[in-house]
């Protein structure tokens, strides 16, 4: 039932927000904040929850529309929980980025984020196909609006290229979908969209493979991964801070969870024969989006490249299939979630304060914003993945776990740790070094950073110095979930590819 309640509490609390608007202005953070806050709370509820005789902590099977063998299937095991808590953390510290941004329609804003949210927290609970389409297709309405409304000056281009990708994918999934429940009806003789009946559907092999493919373009568009990535450069340069932390840092996620919970269990022998394929894209994504960020002069642009990059890492590490590498998926989905959000809420603050993202109209910053340039620095480094932080615990797990699948690619997944490297270096030293130039903008906003937004980067700061000093507290969270799900395909494949 505590599922029910952590979505209802986002659900109503967004329309809670929208209609406080008339009362104050002030109002629809405040509120959008107390219902993050309040999921949060009661997240934390279940991280020390017992999970009994399965892995599943807690769980939710109601009857929903029977005659189509579609149930009200929600449960959560530890990889749904650390999800959750990725989704309400960042929840708040987007909100906290919106707090003096968004000043237009801001009860409207607040209702759009707090219903991403929602969909998110349903996506990484839900275990009924249908039902995951569901809230799928409910956290990329708001998200729309979010990028449309509140976006930058190319807003409505970015936000309908955001839709065209997400919702063209996202119907080839479906169609997925209502296949594999087609063969379920076939095979037993009743529908059933529930995850643990369409596990046992037995599809012939050419078939299988293009079921799964369905599943795999819809996740990997959301990853994103190349080839489909080109929406997320855009997306996130036209959205509001707010908005580029919930993408980055929440929205891809659920690609990767899609993968991990759905598209290989369901299909492990089409997976196991399309593995090198996947590979080969993610090692693609993390060498050609490193060079393409080098190209870019808007700062925001720039990230996105760099966020495509790390997350082909996740992608690598999820097709190697094995303890290491999953477990480093995980990890470098968590850090990325804060690193990236932080970088993106960086840049974000400093377009607010300058109004452009060009970065060479900037320089010699340090000097002026030190607090600010010291956040930067120590979230560049944790992106290029210094030892000690998350970010380097994620990747090496994921390139370790690899190297036991495909050698090859392993060694040029490798060289993206170098690029990444160098472009994070050399943001710092365009923007914050060298001499001051304030030619090309209005440097009277140009404040650093307030006690607000200081106490928003020092508990990213903490989670990531967490996450890299004491590991095993996030990785034992995930362990049994990852080596069941290990388990379960390990009659079709002990390893997506030897």
């Amino acid at each position: 039932m505590i599922l029910v309640v952590l979505i209802s509490i986002l659900f109503l609390g967004g329309v809670l927000a929208w209609l406080s608007e008339g009362l104050d202005a002030r109002f629809p953070r405040v509120v959008a904040l107390a219902a993050v806050v309040i999921d949060l709370l009661l997240m934390l509820t279940l991280v020390g929850a017992e999970a009994g005789d399965s892995s599943w902590i807690v769980s939710l099977n109601a009857q929903w529309m029977p005659r189509f063998g579609v149930s009200f299937h929600l449960a959560a095991d530890g990889l749904s929980v650390l999800m959750m808590l990725l989704t309400a953390f960042l929840g708040a510290i987007a909100i906290g980025a919106a707090w003096s941004e968004i000043t237009e329609r801001a009860g409207f804003f607040y209702f759009n984020l707090l219903w991403t949210l929602a969909g998110v927290i349903g996506v990484f609970t839900a275990l009924d196909l249908f039902l995951f389409f569901f809230f799928w297709e409910v956290m990329l309405i708001p998200m729309y609006f979010i990028i449309a409304i509140w976006g930058h000056e190319n807003k409505n281009y970015a936000a309908m290229k955001f839709f065209i990708f997400t919702q063209v994918t996202g119907m080839l999934m479906l169609v997925s979908i209502l296949v594999l429940a087609y063969f379920h009806y076939v095979q037993f003789g009743w529908f059933s969209f529930d995850y643990f009946d369409l596990l046992k559907v037995n599809t012939s092999s050419s078939i299988e493979m293009w079921i799964m493919l369905g599943f795999f373009v819809a996740f990997s568009t959301k990853l994103p991964s190349f080839p489909f990535h080109s929406w997320l450069p855009d997306a996130h340069s036209q959205a509001p801070t707010a908005g580029s932390v919930i993408l980055a840092g929440v929205l891809l996620k659920t690609g990767a969870y899609g993968l991990i919970r759905f598209a290989i269990p369901l299909f492990p022998a089409a997976s196991q024969q399309f593995a090198p394929v996947a590979m080969t894209l993610a090692v693609i994504s993390i060498l050609y989006c490193a060079k393409v960020a080098f190209a870019q002069t808007d700062i925001k642009r720039l990230i996105a490249y760099t966020s495509v990059s790390h997350m082909g890492f996740v992608l690598l590490g999820i097709y190697a299939w094995n303890e290491q590498a999953l477990q480093g998926a995980v990890m470098t989905m968590l850090a990325h979630g804060l690193s990236a959000a932080a970088l993106f809420m960086l840049a974000g603050g400093l377009q607010h304060r300058i109004h452009t993202r060009n970065m060479d109209d900037m320089g010699g910053f340090w000097a002026k914003v030190p607090r600010m340039s010291f956040v930067a620095l120590f979230f560049s480094i944790a992106a290029l993945g210094m030892p000690g932080l998350g970010n380097f615990v994620g990747e090496f797990l994921a390139l370790l776990g690899a190297f036991k699948t495909n050698i090859t690619l392993t060694v040029f997944a490798a060289f993206g740790l170098i690029f990444a490297s160098v472009y994070s270096l050399w943001v710092i030293q365009k923007v914050f070094h060298g001499a001051y130039r304030n030619t090309d903008f209005d440097d009277s906003h140009l404040s650093d950073l307030s006690r607000r937004e200081m106490f928003y980067f020092g508990a990213m700061m903490f989670g990531l110095v967490w996450m890299g000093m004491y590991p095993q507290s996030f990785l034992d969270l995930s362990a049994e979930t990852l080596g069941l799900l290990l388990n379960e395909t390990d009659p079709v494949v002990s390893a997506v590819v030897r």
